[in-house]
């Protein structure tokens, strides 16, 4: 990196939490609905004992065959359980991001260190809103749901179950994605070493970057996505199968379960889909954020004033030559 700190990445300690939380939730948005579709297969490859017609060979083969059979609107389904929860879960996860690792650096932690605990600070925040928001969204997904929509899915879980169904994986969650955010965070930090040690705004140096630490913290982290998935979706074929006459309540009983019914692979159902689906996902996210947070620092208006200087200045000099030449003709 430069011996100066670069101007853009300076400007965070004078941004707002207003900022970063604007920046987040459009990123969080962003990241969750355009890719959605895999995240539905990814649900249903990841359901240990599926029903017949929904068992893919994979991604591909899954998205077909919902699409020829259920309808495109099918993938979609859930959707708006992940933009009601990913807007202000994102946008406490980006923000508390930056405040903390802003005070992790002004007291002299280790890079890597600032980067992982403000990961896990931010995760905490996250999960809080998104653990309920994902058992709505998971439900809704399962072939043959019995809910007709996300609110639907919703009111009856509360009525049948209680408020407690919904962060039934919570604990899972928090085990899963705070390595995930460790890794992600991580390696989209020094993947921008690699291609942006100035730390400048250059999108496609933040697709790259988010690329890569997502498809890294997404295979890392696959086999509790899996034990989630059965959390949330209580998928009653394996627990029927496992001989199970109680939900599956806690990670350790959902590790025991998938081990049962699939043995060690089971743990990576799915694994080509969530990568795919995280792939987009964080370089999407990360792209949003970071143009965001710089159209909101100001830099993007300094950076247009500066062109129009340059070009003012430049025309100032090249239209005496033009005159001179046109005289000369």
């Amino acid at each position: 990196m430069g011996s100066e700190p670069d101007e853009y990445e300076s400007l965070l300690e004078q941004s707002s939490a207003a900022q970063h939380m604007i920046a987040g939730a459009c990123a969080g948005v962003m990241e969750h609905t355009l890719v959605y579709p895999v995240d539905c297969v990814k649900t249903r490859l990841q359901c240990l004992r599926p029903l017949e017609g929904a068992r893919y060979r994979g991604l591909l083969d899954g998205l077909r065959t919902i699409v020829v059979t259920e309808g495109i609107g099918r993938t979609l389904r859930g959707v708006g359980a992940v933009v009601f929860g990913a807007g202000p879960a994102h946008a406490l996860y980006f923000a508390s991001y930056e405040q903390m690792k802003l005070a992790c650096a002004r007291r002299g932690f280790n890079d890597q260190i600032g980067y992982g605990l403000s990961a896990v600070g931010a995760t905490v925040l996250h999960d809080s809103i998104m653990t309920p928001a994902d058992a709505v969204k998971q439900r809704v997904q399962v072939y043959r749901s019995p809910y007709s929509n996300s609110l639907d899915c919703f009111r009856a879980v509360l009525r049948s179950e209680g408020l407690a169904a919904l962060y039934r994986a919570y604990t899972t969650q928090l085990v899963m994605n705070i390595p995930f955010h460790v890794v992600h965070f991580n390696a989209y930090e020094l993947a921008q070493d690699y291609v942006n040690s100035e730390r400048h705004y250059a999108p496609s140096t933040h697709v790259i970057s988010g690329a890569i630490a997502g498809a890294c913290a997404a295979a890392c982290t696959n086999p509790l996505d899996v034990c989630k998935t059965l959390l949330n979706t209580q998928e009653q074929c394996a627990l029927q199968a496992a001989g199970r006459l109680r939900p599956v309540a806690s990670i350790g009983s959902a590790l025991r379960t998938v081990y049962r019914l699939e043995g060690f692979a089971g743990y990576f159902k799915g694994v080509q889909a969530r990568v795919v689906f995280q792939m987009p996902g964080t370089a999407i996210s990360w792209l949003v954020y970071e143009t965001f947070k710089w159209y909101l620092s100001g830099e993007s208006g300094r950076a247009a004033a500066t062109a129009t200087a340059t070009a003012a200045a430049a025309g100032s000099q090249v239209n005496p030559l033009v005159i001179d030449n046109s005289c000369n003709m």
